[in-house]
């Protein structure tokens, strides 16, 4: 496993901003023939895709098309049943601590008594922390992630009584915490409104600058002028520039109808019945 540069007090650095080299960048997931079943029922077939570092990658697809299950295979906490799967070359249980992770649902209880402080350790648990028992080198990377998403002066502050945006923030920097090359997002606006919306998404266009990210989303529309490639999920994955995204094919994505309408000169796709 590549060695993590740590800096001053042990903290590890985010990534820095890539440099275009002229030669081919490092390929950060690579799934070659990919097939996944669950109780025999197929859910993804013959997948063969990358992710190149750098990239800012969007997963869509019709519910129970496989996307959540894609992220599960990076993560190995699926196997898939045939087919191979590397996480920056290595084996996906090798890779887990370079990445962070977002998932669908916050398994949060918000009556539960904890601070954002609290909920940011959360993610160097099976780390170098263990529950109730931080060190000081945990500390600082929680400041740290939570001066990245702006939320440092929140640290002290009930979860439960933030907003919905402001909870988004926080469980970003739980994911930032462990100091991750790659970020995987299941769904993360779901619950926040488009002023929000537009807020966050500007913030993982920053850090893309340092990390290459992975999304799950329902919403193609207004992602496509922050993300680079669409990965199009319905058991087979196809991927696309965003710039090639069309009606028609999201009309055989979902199998449903679409508009495609302009706002400020950028295209957006909404899911309708028309």
């Amino acid at each position: 496993m590549i060695e993590e540069p740590t800096g001053r007090d042990g903290v590890i650095p985010m990534r820095e901003e890539f440099i275009a080299t002229g030669e081919a960048k490092e390929k950060v997931v690579e799934m070659s023939d990919v097939n996944f079943s669950y109780n025999g029922t197929p859910v993804l077939r013959d997948v063969t895709f990358a992710v190149e570092r750098g990239d800012f990658l969007s997963i869509v697809g019709p519910n129970a098309g496989g996307k959540t299950t894609l992220l599960k295979l990076i993560l190995a906490l699926l196997k898939p049943s045939s087919g191979s799967i590397a996480v920056f070359g290595e084996s996906p249980v090798m890779a887990r601590s370079r990445i962070g992770y977002m998932p669908q649902t916050a398994s949060l209880d918000l009556q539960f008594p904890v601070t954002v402080n609290d909920v940011v350790l959360m993610g160097r648990l099976g780390g170098t922390g263990s529950w109730g028992i931080f060190g000081g080198e945990d500390r600082r990377a929680a400041e740290e992630a939570l001066r990245r998403v702006e939320m440092q002066d929140f640290r002290n502050r009930a979860f439960s009584d933030l907003s919905g945006g402001q909870r988004q923030r926080v469980l970003i920097a739980r994911a930032l915490v462990s100091g991750p090359e790659l970020l995987l997002l299941d769904e993360p606006t779901s619950n926040i409104d488009v002023a929000v919306e537009t807020e966050f998404f500007e913030l993982l266009k920053e850090l893309n600058s340092r990390m290459t990210i992975v999304l799950v989303t329902h919403d193609l529309g207004f992602v496509s002028k922050y993300v680079g490639r669409v990965a199009c999920v319905n058991q087979k994955v196809f991927i696309h520039p965003t710039s090639s995204i069309s009606g028609e094919m999201i009309n055989e994505l979902y199998g449903a109808d679409v508009k495609m309408v302009r706002h400020d000169g950028n295209l957006m796709t909404r899911m309708c019945n028309v």
